[in-house]
């Protein structure tokens, strides 16, 4: 299938003016809603987020709180419910059976946390890595090029003859990583990938997906409770309730080499203009149920109900 017919099936034109219109991945007021039963699970509830081509994002909440539901999502592998959802020029709204499957043999690359549900245990490094890259239907000294440039990116070319029981598990998961950039995908997704691995190694896994980052051009957005990983990246995303609510950047003080490296905090307000104030704030101020804002020159103040504001006058009680 030529590379036009894939953009055919996916494309859905972003419109001038539209949110996030020059982001490579765009959630605009993103839903997903699970039923177990009667009861009804709102595991995204109108989330927010753009990632820039090139990025390396980290994706961090509590159990809960969403973050797998997003990757799974933009991975195609769940439908959202409502809401705004495009990766490039694929609308993950409305695709059909087949524009999601050529969504995800061209367009993203998935790795899990369980090494089991990334490999195939029977067969070798590069014959996991020759798999994805015979369903898109590269020829064969294609695909033997392609899977021995990927596994030298991630640094497991040692592991070309090896079985998955054969392999460390930081090896197991960089071989995945390089199953994942197979078919030069624009986005790469990891939910959790160092999660099962000790602090060294999940350091040569994250290196490998910093690797991918840099040096094949691959956008990266890693789910993770791993604060060494979060705090290595110049975004930080945290999901709260099924909507991002802070986000970390990081920025060297400096252009020389080695410059110390200084993280701010913000508040993500979403389309709606709602902001979700910290907890220790909220418990700090007892803000509960209503509160005092107002527009200063340069900024909005906002007080319990019943304090007296920066002018003497006072909130409704």
């Amino acid at each position: 299938m030529s590379q036009s017919t894939l953009e055919d099936l996916g494309a859905r034109t972003p419109r001038a003016g539209q949110f996030g219109r020059d982001a490579l991945v765009v959630c605009d007021n993103l839903v997903r809603i699970y039923r177990s039963g009667p009861v009804e699970v709102q595991a995204l509830q109108g989330l927010d987020l753009l990632v820039d081509e090139g990025e390396m994002v980290a994706v961090v909440g509590a159990s809960g709180s969403g973050k797998s539901t997003l990757l799974h999502v933009l991975s195609g592998i769940d439908q959202p419910t409502a809401g705004r959802v495009r990766v490039g020029p694929w609308d993950l709204m409305g695709m059909s059976r087949a524009e999601r499957v050529a969504y995800r043999r061209t367009m993203v690359g998935f790795v899990w946390q369980q090494a089991a549900q990334n490999l195939v245990p029977y067969l070798s490094g590069t014959q996991n890595v020759l798999l994805p890259l015979a369903f898109a239907g590269a020829g064969r000294r294609e695909r033997r090029a392609r899977a021995e440039e990927v596994l030298r990116l991630v640094g497991v070319r040692h592991c070309a003859d090896r079985l998955p029981r054969q392999m460390s598990g930081g090896e197991q998961q960089r071989v995945a990583i390089a199953v994942a950039l197979a078919n030069s995908p624009r986005v790469l997704l990891a939910d959790e990938p160092t999660g099962e691995l000790d602090t060294t190694t999940s350091q040569e896994v994250f290196d490998a997906l910093r690797t991918a980052n840099r040096e094949a051009g691959v956008t990266v957005v890693v789910v993770t409770h791993d604060s060494a990983v979060s705090e290595q990246v110049a975004r930080t995303v945290a999901i709260r309730d099924g909507r991002t609510s802070t986000e970390v950047l990081r920025v060297a003080e400096g252009h020389e080499d080695g410059a110390p490296v200084v993280a701010q905090e913000y508040a993500v307000m979403d389309r709606a203009g709602r902001v979700q104030v910290p907890r220790e704030y909220r418990e700090a101020l007892a803000l509960t149920h209503r509160v005092r804002l107002a527009l200063e020159a340069d900024h909005v103040s906002l007080w319990p109900s019943g304090r007296a504001g920066r002018h003497g006058d006072r909130a409704e009680p």
